[in-house]
């Protein structure tokens, strides 16, 4: 091995470390690898996640057409520029036009593919997915028809809360989750329950069981289905879905309901239990306070906020994500500047229980919106090509969520003397330091055995010069 060439591998090897090294940072900061809960934060390698993102729940409909996909690359792409990292959409569509459950346990491969690709682009523009695994309401045929598969298959069903206590349909419910979790992906061949791109698994967007108040029915489904979830996927997290109603755990706590009204859901007992790792709230006050001023849905708001900050931090010890709001458009003398103003306010509260240790540690809006999908408004949607001021809005919440990142970092490190980062990079230095050894020891055995065959071969000559003088040999 000459010089050059031993010069040549070594650059080569450097070239190849720093590469690894960046993938790894990577992965790291974009990738969201099974990040776990510790109190009331999100953490990844001893660093504090905090969330910024958006609601899309039309994303795997939009998919299942080819000819739609660069609507989501596009979307994707937008989001990314304004530093989003994290964004919620369905993985369920039962029983209605162009469903991904076309019967029980029967599935679309043409849905299941447009849900492959959005998974797959997401990993390209580092936006972790939170995964809803069925509908409360009749959209996209939540609850309702799964109730009504079982009624045809021979059950005697009274209404659609018995979704939450028939064993058919529980078992109906547990088969679609199965599905999900081993669904391979088509385009980059990795099982869903070990794809670090998906942040977390949601048990039911919106649940309410209105015929038991007393929660009792939802509590005992989520304790069995959260277990059910983790028995397939231990490695993500897991949320319930919660608006965020209290019940009667703590009774004085339901007067921060809107209308002190019940809706079959317990805000502490439900998240108190086993596998569920984190909080949600959603926030309407438009629509759960209809006819009321905006003085009293600003009230409301901040009650709102404050109640389920406090009892995340003293009560259930576990982050809260503020995991749908939005500003309707449809309200009378709407502006985007009012929709501007409610956004900032909302991310003030957040980064506030961010930046001071708080369990408040994330925001995702309702809903952005594609381009060309005029039949998918309701209201709340965000186009962030054509509202640059919302957009500015938005990327500004990402940038001092990304600081407080770092920031955290350092300080978790100090305060918990935690070597994670210092023994990541010894490591590499020490990879590093052992491939120039290596390499080192290959040159110089080389050179080693050069010259050490060389020497034999001058003492053979030598020999043979004087055997032959001695012997006076004359070759015939």
């Amino acid at each position: 091995m000459s010089g050059k060439r031993f010069f040549n591998l070594l650059l080569l090897t450097l070239v190849v470390l720093s590469r690894t090294k960046g993938n790894l940072c990577e992965a790291r900061s974009t990738g969201f690898a099974y990040v776990t809960t510790n109190g009331t934060r999100f953490v990844l390698n001893g660093n504090s996640v905090y969330l910024n993102g958006f609601n899309a729940y039309w994303l795997m409909y939009m998919a299942s057409f080819p000819a739609n996909r660069d609507n989501i690359t596009a979307t994707f792409q937008l989001a990314a520029k304004s530093e989003m990292n994290v964004l919620r959409t369905w993985s369920f569509s039962d029983g209605v036009e162009r469903a991904l459950q076309t019967s029980p346990g029967v599935y679309n491969e043409e849905m299941f593919e447009g849900l492959d690709f959005v998974i797959s682009e997401s990993r390209k523009y580092g936006l972790p997915l939170i995964l809803s695994l069925v509908n409360n309401f009749a959209d996209f045929g939540g609850r309702k028809q799964y109730v009504q598969w079982a009624r045809e298959s021979g059950q005697t069903l009274e209404n659609d809360d018995d979704f939450y206590t028939n064993p058919v349909v529980k078992q109906y419910y547990k088969n679609h989750v199965k599905a999900i979790l081993r669904r391979v992906n088509s385009i980059i061949g990795i099982p869903y329950k070990d794809d670090p791109m998906i942040f977390a698994w949601e048990l039911i967007n919106e649940p309410r069981c209105e015929t038991d108040p007393s929660g009792r029915f939802v509590q005992e489904w989520v304790r069995e289905m959260a277990a059910f979830v983790k028995s397939i996927d231990s490695n993500h997290l897991l949320e319930i879905g919660l608006e965020g109603f209290y019940g009667d755990s703590i009774p004085p706590r339901r007067e921060f309901n809107p209308g002190n009204v019940l809706v079959g859901t317990d805000f502490i007992s439900n998240n108190q239990l086993p596998g569920v790792d984190f909080a949600t709230i959603h926030l309407y006050p438009d629509q759960w306070l209809p006819n009321s001023n905006d003085s009293v849905q600003a009230a409301f708001v901040d009650k709102w906020i404050e109640a389920h900050i406090e009892d995340s931090q003293s009560v259930l010890q576990k982050p809260l994500v503020l995991a749908e709001f939005g500003k309707s458009s449809k309200l009378p003398e709407y502006t985007q500047d009012q929709r501007d103003k409610y956004f900032a306010k909302l991310y003030e509260d957040i980064y506030n229980s961010s930046s001071n240790k708080g369990p408040l540690v994330g925001g995702i809006f309702w809903q952005v919106l594609a381009q060309g999908m005029d039949s998918f408004r309701d209201g709340y949607e965000v186009l962030l090509e054509e509202s640059p001021s919302t957009t500015s809005v938005i990327a500004a919440q990402s940038s001092r969520l990304l600081a407080l990142n770092y920031d955290y970092k350092e300080e978790y490190k100090q305060e918990n003397n935690l070597f994670g980062y210092a023994i990541w990079n010894m490591n590499l230095r020490f990879v590093i330091l052992l491939h120039i050894i290596t390499i080192g020891i290959i040159y110089l055995g080389v050179r080693f055995r050069r010259f050490r065959g060389s020497w034999y071969v001058e003492m053979w000559r030598k020999s043979l010069d004087t055997r032959n003088s001695t012997n006076n040999y004359t070759p015939v």
